[in-house]
């Protein structure tokens, strides 16, 4: 899988995490995994096209010392399609946007 790490985390970064991303974003049905919403102008053809896969998402992981930005596109309606696979440039850029936004706001790069 590839993903975005940020490792050696403290239990309070751990903690703070886990807070603010239970606060503003989708929890799956498994334990410190969330599901981020990719909005629609950083869909690509394709993924626009096949309206019945929408919405696309990237998940968080969150670690005992590490946070891990998923870089697969994915939907939860369907599991196998063309339309899930890695993110393409723009979509690395929202990912890694979205990682330094969570990491500045709950404090974990202070």
């Amino acid at each position: 899988m590839r993903q975005f790490v940020v490792d050696q985390l403290r239990a309070d970064d751990v903690e703070r995490l886990r807070e603010w991303l239970n606060k503003n974003h989708q929890c799956s049905s498994v334990e410190d995994l969330w599901w981020i919403e990719i909005p629609d102008e950083y869909l690509d053809a394709i993924q626009k096209s096949h309206k019945a896969c929408q919405p696309y998402y990237f998940s968080i992981n969150l670690r005992h010392d590490k946070i891990l930005f998923e870089l697969l596109i994915r939907t939860n309606n369907i599991n196998r399609c063309s339309c899930i696979k890695y993110a393409d440039r723009k979509q690395l850029d929202y990912i890694l946007d979205k990682a330094e936004q969570i990491l500045y706001e709950t404090n974990t790069l202070v």
